[in-house]
């Protein structure tokens, strides 16, 4: 069972516990993945060369192309048959990445998802609503052992049918709704479409992740729901949902699981070590996962974190909220763009809903940016669309750098996703 103690461990207890365990997964891999062995012997080092927490920095880095190319079970560390479940991502670049997991991971993962839960305000006896898609995906099937493994009642609904999920919420009493930021949103404008106030229902508690998101999304939502949203971060790569994950009462970075995994920030273009308050690229090691153990897994996620004490009283790492991925960067006109510094303006101005793609163009030899937002209900008029795609333009300008056109959409024309919400559409030409 997961050990709340462990949350408030001394800063001299994490480090203790992760040089046991980081030796370990060292040996671990070297001993049991070829790729680890051979990427260990090209840098020059052998678990023997690690000594002590410093040391992981002359170790190499694993990359999600590396899952790809071994698929599919050729970062396994176990044998075949101690694999007792298998998730994959999507795929949508290629081959998808499979993650396994032996018996005793899926047990820490529930320990973790319920250590998380707990962290954003959920406690035992709770409904538990969970909207994540189960199935290959992590998110499902994380949330239910670790909300099972905490003593809350689970309603599996997945994702979808966002009519019916209204029904559930009200006739079932949910108290944590367990969702991505967009379909949450989505199942709020469904219950406003209703006539449904759920900000007077019995909601409490929002487990928010699998997306970037802000926090005039997160306003938003805490005020159509009636509930405290807490952002969550995982990765199938390194586990799933429960790496890390907000507390309910600062909602100030989301206290990353040291006991578990080793975070590190690094320059995303040297690949050297930054210190803990810079900005760079998130990288983990797992620590304690038997199947299919990761060291230095570059996550492409840009954050930073500090170890300055959270109020509540944990002592683990905090992430700052995640602003975009590596792989999610848009240069417009020589100005780095992240979708996620456009939503930051865009929710919240008046005239339009918190629903937008962004629209990448190629002219000549630049990309171009255009923000379809959609209208809220009440600015029906042409006129009012132009006046509105005007003042959202001139915001965005102001506060992200970039000039681009924005083309006011009729109320429900931007698409709603029940996962992953895709908020930029590429419609640059292919390379051939």
């Amino acid at each position: 069972m997961f050990a709340p103690e462990l949350e408030t461990l001394s800063r001299t207890g994490i480090e203790r516990l992760q040089h046991q365990r980081l030796g370990h997964v060292l040996a671990h891999a070297w001993n049991n993945v070829p790729l680890y062995r051979q990427r260990f012997a090209e840098a020059g080092v052998t678990p023997d060369s690690y000594r002590a927490l410093p040391d992981l920095a002359r170790f190499p880095f694993t990359y999600k192309d590396d899952l790809r190319r071994n698929y599919p079970f050729g970062l396994f560390a176990v044998p075949r048959d101690r694999i007792v479940r298998l998730h994959a991502s999507s795929g949508t670049t290629g081959k998808p990445t499979v993650v396994g997991y032996t018996a005793g991971d899926l047990d820490v993962w529930a320990d973790l998802m319920a250590r998380s839960l707990a962290c954003a305000g959920a406690r035992r006896g709770d409904v538990v609503h969970n909207a994540l898609n189960y199935g290959l995906f992590t998110g499902g099937l994380g949330i239910h052992d670790g909300a099972e493994r905490l003593g809350c009642t689970v309603v599996p609904v997945s994702g979808g049918n966002t009519e019916r999920q209204l029904m559930l919420l009200r006739d079932l009493g949910a108290n944590v709704l367990c969702a991505t930021p967009s379909y949450a949103l989505t199942i709020a404008d469904v219950a406003a479409r209703e006539g449904i106030d759920l900000s007077r229902g019995s909601l409490r508690v929002g487990v928010l992740g699998g997306e970037p998101w802000s926090e005039a999304m997160r306003a938003e939502l805490d005020a159509r729901l009636g509930l405290r949203a807490c952002d969550s971060y995982g990765l199938s790569e390194i586990m799933g949902p429960g790496v890390a994950m907000e507390c309910a009462e600062m909602r100030d970075g989301l206290h990353g699981w040291e006991d578990h995994f080793l975070f590190e920030i690094i320059d995303p273009d040297a690949g050297t070590p930054l210190p803990p308050e810079a900005t760079g690229e998130l990288v983990i090691t797992t620590l304690s996962k038997e199947g299919m153990p990761l060291v230095r897994y570059r996550t492409r996620d840009i954050t930073r974190l500090t170890r300055a004490r959270c109020d509540c009283g944990r002592t683990h790492v905090r992430i700052r909220r995640v602003t975009g991925r590596n792989d999610d960067m848009l240069i417009i006109r020589g100005v780095n763009v992240y979708p996620s510094q456009i939503e930051a303006v865009l929710v919240g101005l008046p005239g339009i809903a918190p629903h937008y793609q962004l629209v990448v163009r190629r002219e000549g030899t630049l990309d171009t940016l255009a923000i379809e937002v959609e209208a809220r209900a009440d600015a029906t008029a042409t006129g009012d669309y132009a006046a509105i795609g005007r003042s959202v333009g001139h915001h965005v300008k102001a506060m992200v750098g970039v000039r681009c056109e924005v083309l006011v959409r009729e109320p429900g024309s931007i698409p709603r996703f029940e996962g992953k919400a895709v908020r930029v559409r590429d419609e640059r030409p292919k390379p051939r």
